[in-house]
């Protein structure tokens, strides 16, 4: 049974997040939840934000404050995006047209993984705003053509290209919770692990009704859409490089975004070859552990990037606050990922949408306090970082 997340309790996304976890079996609440590892980044992708301080300019009204923000040259009426979280149908059913609609409703753009359970057609036809595909070569080049084609007639207005998964990062929770075993459909191997999964009858009920475990309808094999359990080698067969992005530029021809890159250097490549936007990532801390949470080396992409690119960042945005940091530092927009998944793993379209409504309204009540009437209007002049983060 989906959350109320109505509820006057509801006041702040870890308060979704104990909804998810209580609505959801531990393998899938863990799915969404965990990072690689010993979880070191996971964790310091968010108290990093902690770090930095607030200088508002006091005595100041804002009668009215602009969330607007233009990336891409697309323009959103808030300054943060859904950001592509894979597998969401796990999370609610047909969970990837839940969020993409709810997105549009909201006014802001919404990013669709190429491990989506459901059609990206379906997908974009859901929401009245621009929405993005995100894209892995699984399959390999011919694959990932006809997905671009597909894209393209669907109306998807960007590409986004994910350079950080030449193998999938170690997360301890999925072994643990043996999301392998289950997801093999063996019941000798299955059966261990049930009982987290029958101890949730709604969940798996609404689960059932929506399909049970789904393929990748946008990765078609000649075989088919790839199954699930075939994503590990897939990604492994598939590393994106830097020359693969030339022939995709010229397969989509349109505004082609990278994402998932740590350092400076690698913004300067993607300018080179003709990128409109970089995301600052580590993949929510998914992939490699011990990097640097986002937060802390955006100013090195904001400087090397020198304006002729759009910047934007993912990764431990928890509140509006943290958004409104991220602006200050230079980031013409941030996507926001486990925010809204634990809005849909908790409730569904109403989740999500309570997710969005708890940074959009943390976005504005901090404008207002700073003395800032438009978000396009921040910069370092409203923070403090540490000395040793420049």
């Amino acid at each position: 049974m989906a959350a109320n997340v109505s509820s006057p309790a509801v006041v702040n996304i870890s308060d979704l997040r104990l909804l998810a976890k209580k609505r959801l079996p531990r393998m899938v609440f863990d799915y969404i939840d965990s990072g690689a590892d010993r979880e070191q980044t996971l964790d310091e992708n968010c108290t990093a934000f902690n770090e930095i301080l607030f200088r508002p300019r006091c005595a100041v009204a804002t009668p009215t404050t602009d969330l607007g923000i233009s990336v891409l040259d697309q323009k959103f009426q808030l300054p943060f995006l859904l950001a592509p979280v894979g597998s969401s149908r796990l999370f609610y059913p047909k969970g990837e047209i839940v969020a993409s609609r709810e997105a549009g409703v909201a006014g802001t753009g919404y990013t669709l993984s190429t491990l989506s359970g459901c059609r990206l057609e379906e997908v974009k036809q859901a929401t009245s705003c621009p929405a993005w595909y995100q894209l892995y070569l699984l399959g390999g080049r011919d694959v990932a053509l006809k997905t671009i084609e597909r894209a393209k007639s669907a109306g998807f207005s960007a590409i986004v290209v994910t350079i950080d998964t030449p193998v999938s990062g170690l997360r301890e929770r999925d072994l643990r919770n043996g999301t392998k075993e289950l997801l093999s459909r063996n019941p000798v191997k299955m059966f261990p692990y049930l009982a987290q999964i029958l101890v949730k009858p709604c969940w798996m009920t609404q689960w059932l009704s929506d399909g049970g475990l789904m393929s990748f309808p946008n990765v078609e094999l000649d075989s088919g859409p790839m199954g699930y359990t075939e994503i590990g080698p897939a990604l492994e067969a598939s590393v994106v490089t830097w020359e693969d992005l030339k022939w995709i530029k010229e397969a989509w021809q349109g505004k082609i975004v990278v994402k998932g890159v740590h350092i400076g250097d690698d913004a300067k490549k993607a300018i080179d070859l003709g990128v409109d936007a970089v995301v600052v990532s580590n993949h929510g801390a998914r992939q490699l552990d011990s990097v640097a949470p986002t937060i802390r080396v955006l100013p090195e992409f904001v400087k090397a990037v020198n304006g002729k690119i759009d910047v934007l960042l993912d990764g431990g945005i928890r509140r509006g606050s943290d958004v409104v940091k991220a602006l200050c530092l230079g980031a013409n927009g941030v996507l926001i990922g486990r925010a809204y998944a634990y809005g849909l793993g908790a409730a569904g379209g109403p989740g999500v949408a309570r997710a969005i409504e708890i940074l959009k309204t943390d976005v504005l009540r901090t404008m207002k306090l700073l003395g800032c009437s438009s978000v396009n209007d921040l910069n370092q002049s409203y923070i403090t970082i540490p000395d040793n983060w420049t």
